[in-house]
């Protein structure tokens, strides 16, 4: 059941490298191209059969014993999971994000004390990183191994540990294909560009990402606005140890790396942040405490300042409920336990409810910015991985100006 020509992501040698980078050899390297090749060819030849299966022998059979469509993406997914062409898509796409996983962590772990020290060695002179060992984690990092990542983001092996950052750093390329750039900042360049280009009065002086993990995407802001104060949260020692690191290896200065959970802001003033943003972030936290972060990120903005998300679109009305199916599969099978109700709620009200007034409600379409080097990757954005592809929802509000 082939439908269209898969399209081959770049080989991973071209990963952009650092001093903090892992080293991998020929095995490795061979082992992530496979991974690469695979997650393209279960989204782009093998995906859109899921469509077909379902209008041609799961709905059909739905309908009549049912004697009506299938009303909502939950019906849909229950008789799905009974489809042989589902359940053996599924279980490969489950598979490779293991593989790709185990990959990663096993070509970490076999250098960890070299990248330990050399982490370790950057950030003590740069003292761009502030830990805070006493800091509970929230149970929406602690309970679940995110995207099926041993010990999440947090996990820490040894004194000092930074594998869940460098294992992240080194193992997205083969997530996204290589369609965020050799860096993985390509979201990270889309959003800079917006904000010098499409906001002329925006001109921000803090900065602050929550969730930043390595901080793919606050380089390029933190490059973009070098006057700016930026500083890049996360409540994951183990990954913001290597943030630290990799921005002092890629010479960005004016950036620094804080452990913080963001319901709980209160280190940071009232109306001294100019932009506070997150990048598919929200869909990892929970109902309760992202509340909780809209009403913080509200107090610590400055008048006129901008608050922005970048997620993928919300299951209103105008998406089809196969989409919504489709989109659902990292909730239930990727081990994303708040991404399908995210998806389902109306952040407009949620940021209301914090504050923002519904009239500085911000909402735009977002496509990673393309990687000249990767000329074989795909930037274009079109092509969709449920999820995945590089092209974002981005919404958000500006906080209203005194007086």
């Amino acid at each position: 059941m082939t439908h269209m020509k898969t399209t081959t992501p770049p080989p991973w040698h071209l990963v952009g490298k650092h001093d903090v980078f892992p080293e991998a050899d020929l095995d490795e390297i061979a082992r992530f191209n496979f991974l690469a090749n695979m997650n393209r060819y279960l989204a782009e030849t093998l995906g859109p059969g899921n469509k077909k299966t379902y209008e041609t022998r799961v709905k059909p059979a739905f309908e009549k014993r049912e004697g009506r469509e299938p009303a909502s993406r939950h019906e849909i997914r229950d008789v799905m999971n009974q489809d042989s062409f589902h359940r053996v898509w599924s279980a490969l796409k489950r598979n490779t994000m293991e593989q790709r996983q185990q990959a990663g962590r096993s070509l970490v772990l076999r250098q960890i004390d070299d990248l330990v020290n050399k982490a370790t060695a950057l950030t003590e002179e740069n003292g761009n990183l502030e830990l805070d060992p006493s800091l509970e984690l929230p149970n929406y990092v602690a309970g679940v191994d995110h995207h099926c990542m041993p010990g999440s983001y947090h996990t820490e092996l040894i004194p000092n540990d930074i594998s869940a950052g460098a294992n992240y750093d080194c193992g997205i390329f083969v997530t996204t294909g290589g369609a965020m750039g050799r860096f993985s900042d390509g979201g990270g360049q889309a959003l800079a560009n917006f904000a010098k280009n499409d906001l002329k009065d925006f001109h921000p002086k803090r900065i602050v990402d929550v969730g930043c993990t390595v901080g793919h995407s606050l380089l390029p802001i933190a490059k973009a606005f070098p006057d700016a104060e930026v500083i890049g949260i996360d409540v994951s020692g183990a990954v913001l140890r290597y943030a630290a690191a990799r921005a002092a290896a890629l010479d960005v200065k004016n950036i620094s790396f804080r452990q913080l959970n963001a319901e709980d802001l209160s280190v940071i003033p009232d109306n001294s942040v100019d932009w506070v943003q997150t990048t598919m972030f929200l869909h990892e936290t929970s109902e309760k405490s992202m509340r909780k972060m809209m009403a913080e990120f509200h107090r610590i903005l400055t008048p006129g300042g901008l608050m922005l998300h970048l997620e993928q679109p919300s299951y209103d009305d105008s998406v089809p409920l196969f989409e919504q199916f489709i989109r659902d599969w990292d909730a239930f099978n990727n081990n994303e336990p708040f991404w399908t109700r995210l998806h389902e709620m109306d952040l407009v009200a949620v940021m209301e409810e914090a504050g923002f007034h519904k009239s500085s409600h911000v909402e735009f379409k977002v496509k990673a910015v393309p990687d000249p080097v990767l000329a074989t990757g795909d930037v274009s954005g079109k092509s969709e991985d449920h999820g995945r592809a590089a092209a974002w929802h981005a919404m958000g509000a500006r906080k209203e100006m005194k007086g």
